[in-house]
């Protein structure tokens, strides 16, 4: 490879832009970051506007360059990723007819449910269970049945990532990563079932999603020249197709073989794996024709609340350790963290439910919420902070269990994201589902997922295997304790059977609720 290559990532996620430069080697050269605002206009909406996207792009891929002290000519490629069913409406003459859709907008709940009632084939997608509010195609039924003129006048519906390519190259294309766990499209059936298009109505949206359906890291277009002066780039550089923000970040984990599953963490946990053979089941996304590696199928579940529950109580609750913590001039977390140390496993007795905004899989259910049973009066602030850490850790053991039921057996949880920082929690992930914890050494997985994409859109590497190889670097990995494994076991049975033992009284409570004006629930 040439002296002087180096690949530019641009990863769109919910809050804001973040643009990574890095070596053919994954070795990072700068980062910059620039936010952009969410609106809310009803219970259940939630809303972005393209041109603060641009301007944040604009901010941040500057910002990267100065740090960078980087020629423009010595970037041989870039690579997108971005938040996906973030839905966009553009006019003939590419402008946005309304602000987004973000992909945790679930005002299409209606025609989520028409959707699920079709019971068309394609609906493997999401295991023949309920439909996400959040995916692509009820948000564009939405807005045909919502806002019949904004429908008509769009020349394009498409994803933010679509947007974003286009507005880099002037190209039309759509990632198959997008397109098939959004929309249902899947290469081994003759791309997208245009008869459940049909089904709901919705027929005419192939004439306006882009068609030219492309695979991760292919070489779209070259970056446009008025484009290139406003980011500080130069004009020419090729651009590769992109992926889902999580989906870049399992790519920046390395999870491009069978067998191997990203845990991506947050606020909320994302799992995303490889399998060879297609996995269709209730209680999993997929599996996704060719999404991430050619000849490959892509497997998705996730929790929906994580590391919101540990803030939550942190930031409501846990006043004895924000105390500590500004008396010793350290984070909250830490002693937290000092205080379940010595727990026993399981809490003594206590059990947490991680459902505090819904069940995303395996249960697919907006109408459960969080709980704690188990409680005593012996039970301290150390306590309650490793029971929900540990509930956190039931909830990725049931889903894996799913997965093994399927004989998808992983073979290790590449993990990323803020709770990674935690020893306690991340030792406890392992010994939970007796699965080795491996962390990177680069953190930021997203946006080297989408250098990576750039190094094969540039040709510096054939394939994406190839270029994880050469990009990706395990810098420890987390051995499960099998102790410990054994003793969680009770608690993970006792959690799973918690489900439906209070289905039932929490779907009661949550309707009462909303019938007197509470705020809607969130989709799962």
């Amino acid at each position: 490879m040439a002296e002087g290559q180096y690949l530019l990532g641009i990863d769109f996620g919910t809050g804001g832009v973040r643009v990574g430069i890095f070596d053919p080697e994954g070795a990072p050269v700068a980062f910059e970051s620039a936010e952009f605002e969410t609106r809310y206009p009803r219970s259940g909406w939630a809303e972005q506007d393209p041109d603060e996207w641009w301007s944040s792009l604009i901010e941040a891929s500057r910002g990267a360059m100065e740090e960078s002290g980087i020629d423009p000519a010595e970037i041989a490629g870039i690579g997108v990723d971005a938040t996906s069913s973030t839905v966009v409406a553009m006019d003939e003459n590419d402008r946005h007819l309304r602000p987004a859709l973000l992909w945790m907008d679930i005002r299409a709940s209606d025609q989520a449910v028409r959707i699920q009632e079709t019971g068309n084939p394609a609906l493997k997608y999401n295991g023949y269970g309920p439909v996400s509010a959040e995916w692509g195609l009820p948000k564009a039924m939405w807005l045909k049945e919502k806002e019949p003129e904004t429908y008509e006048n769009a020349r394009h519906i498409c994803d933010c990532g679509d947007w974003l390519i286009h507005r880099l190259t002037g190209e039309w294309a759509a990632s198959i990563n997008m397109a098939s766990s959004k929309f249902y499209y899947d290469r081994d059936e003759g791309g997208f079932p245009e008869s459940l298009y049909e089904a709901v109505g919705i027929e005419d949206l192939l004439d306006k999603y882009p068609q030219n359906v492309l695979d991760p890291g292919t070489a779209v277009g070259e970056l446009r020249r008025e484009v290139a002066e406003e980011l500080g780039l130069k004009a020419g550089t090729p651009v590769a197709e992109g992926a889902i923000d999580a989906y870049a970040g399992a790519l920046g984990l390395g999870v491009v073989e069978p067998g191997k599953l990203a845990l991506i963490t947050g606020s909320s946990h994302v799992m995303i794996g490889q399998a060879a053979e297609p996995i269709y089941n209730p209680g999993l996304w997929g599996a996704y024709t060719d999404a991430m590696i050619p000849g490959q199928y892509t497997i998705e579940a996730g929790q929906a609340s994580t590391g919101s529950i540990v803030a939550w109580f942190k930031n409501s609750f846990a006043k004895h350790a924000n105390d500590e913590a500004e008396k010793r001039g350290v984070g909250p977390y830490e002693i937290l963290n000092e205080l379940a140390h010595d727990i026993p496993i399981g809490s003594d007795g206590l059990v947490v439910i991680d459902y505090f905004q819904g069940n995303r899989t395996p249960h697919t259910d907006s109408q459960v919420r969080g709980m704690m049973w188990g409680l005593s009066l012996s039970h301290t602030e150390g306590h309650v902070f490793r029971a929900i850490i540990e509930g956190i850790c039931y909830g990725t053991e049931h889903i894996l269990r799913t997965m093994r039921g399927q004989d998808f057996e992983p073979r290790m949880n590449v993990v990323s994201g803020g709770p990674a920082n935690s020893e306690l929690w991340m030792q406890m992930h392992a010994d939970v589902s007796n699965v080795p914890i491996s962390l990177t050494k680069v953190s930021e997985g997203p946006v080297l997922g989408a250098a990576m994409l750039a190094a094969v859109g540039a040709g510096i590497y054939p394939d994406i295997q190839t270029a994880a190889e050469h990009m990706v670097h395990t810098e420890r990995t987390i051995e499960p304790n099998s102790e410990a494994h054994e003793a969680y076991q009770f608690y993970v049975d006792r959690y799973v059977e918690t489900y439906p033992q209070m289905k039932e009284l929490m779907h009661k409570t949550v309707k009462h609720e909303a019938s007197r004006g509470q705020p809607a629930a969130a989709e799962a």
